[in-house]
């Protein structure tokens, strides 16, 4: 009884009961600008379409006769066991989405059981947020000002309970959001470096700092590796976290989707860190499409965002109830009670039927006209 409840934590069991439904209420909530900074892209948005492109170009080897009961959904998330491998990806700006921003993020996250990465440059910070939710954390940091400042974020980051830290290294210049650029509007304010262009002169040799100075403190995750070439470099380095992504698109236009990364890197990585993967993750197949791939965790962002828009915290964990659900049902039908038994063998390369877009995850969006862009 008491684990039935805990499935059903989030209260909105009945208002929502499928995932596209929290994309409708998102859309009817949002100003167009902000809806736009979340399922917008760089320039041509063709590194959105090709996230999506690369997990719909794979497809199920499902295997019969097998005793699926008493089927597990858990995984881990930087080797520890959470509800579900999956973590909540960090985002900039959620107080537009939310008026508590990565707080409410941060309890839904918790109410569910997996953990959050909070961005740095998301309200209400990182001590609030902190304080807001009793669940696992990780710190996201855009590096501005000198050493200093960022040894200082990582012992506040330490009190405050945070189990890991993460550098973005992808944006060392921000990404031409033309959705943006069209509206005249700016969301800059995620790399802006004052003029001090830190984010630009981020190096390995601030990785090999980092380690020494705090490694025995927190592990360290890169945010941004999208090659077989950096994966090594950076467990050469002693990093700990493995972090696959292209920024959903947001960064640079014309990449690879990141499954298609996926493969190298693991190779690359050889167990050595920890592989968190995200970038067009918005069904429970997609999940288990990863995992069987080598990642050990995916992290989703718009989908929680669409939650989190829709119906605050508890929109998020209703989000990751739901997602389960998906999870559980494709585990049973490829024949495994768990992720522990899921491999590459339950996965093969297949043509896609689906033109990608934002939205292609949903099809079912096509059947009312709500005004919806993306398309």
């Amino acid at each position: 009884m008491a684990e039935d409840a805990r499935r059903n934590s989030s209260g909105l069991q009945g208002k929502f009961e499928t995932l596209h439904e929290f994309v409708k209420a998102a859309r009817l909530k949002l100003a167009p600008p902000v809806w736009d900074y979340v399922v917008g892209a760089a320039e041509t948005e063709t590194t959105l379409k090709r996230n999506r492109y690369a997990i719909d170009s794979v497809a199920f080897r499902p295997r019969v006769l097998n005793d699926i009961t008493g089927g597990d959904t858990s995984g881990t998330v930087m080797g520890k066991k959470a509800r579900l491998p999956v973590m909540l990806a960090p985002v900039g700006g959620l107080e537009r989405l939310d008026p508590e921003g990565g707080a409410a993020a941060a309890r839904g996250a918790t109410l569910f059981g997996v953990p959050q990465m909070l961005s740095s440059v998301s309200d209400p910070g990182l001590e609030a947020t902190a304080k807001a939710a009793s669940g696992r954390k990780f710190f996201q940091l855009y590096r501005r000002g000198p050493d200093s400042l960022t040894d200082e974020i990582v012992n506040r980051a330490v009190d405050a309970g945070y189990e890991a830290f993460c550098y973005t290294i992808d944006s060392a210049v921000y990404g031409r959001r033309e959705r943006d650029i069209a509206r005249r509007v700016s969301n800059r304010s995620a790399i802006n470096d004052g003029g001090d262009n830190r984010q630009q002169s981020l190096s390995w040799s601030e990785v090999k700092r980092f380690k020494d100075k705090h490694g025995a403190k927190l592990p360290l995750i890169l945010k941004g590796i999208q090659t077989a070439e950096d994966a090594a470099i950076a467990v050469d380095h002693g990093v700990d976290g493995v972090y696959i992504t292209n920024h959903g698109g947001r960064q640079l236009d014309h990449v690879r989707g990141t499954l298609d990364i996926l493969p190298e890197v693991v190779e690359a990585v050889r167990g050595r860190a920890q592989i968190i993967i995200d970038g067009g993750f918005y069904r429970g197949t997609d999940i288990v499409k990863a995992i069987a791939l080598g990642a050990n965790t995916v992290a989703i962002g718009r989908l929680y965002l669409y939650g989190l828009a829709a119906a605050g915290d508890a929109g998020v964990a209703r989000v990751l109830e739901i997602l389960e659900h998906e999870i559980r049902t494709c585990l049973s039908l490829i024949g495994c009670t768990g992720f522990h038994q899921v491999t590459k063998s339950h996965v093969a390369a297949a043509p896609s039927v689906t033109m990608p877009h934002v939205f292609s995850a949903f099809p079912l969006l096509n059947l009312a006209d709500d005004g919806y862009g993306g398309r």
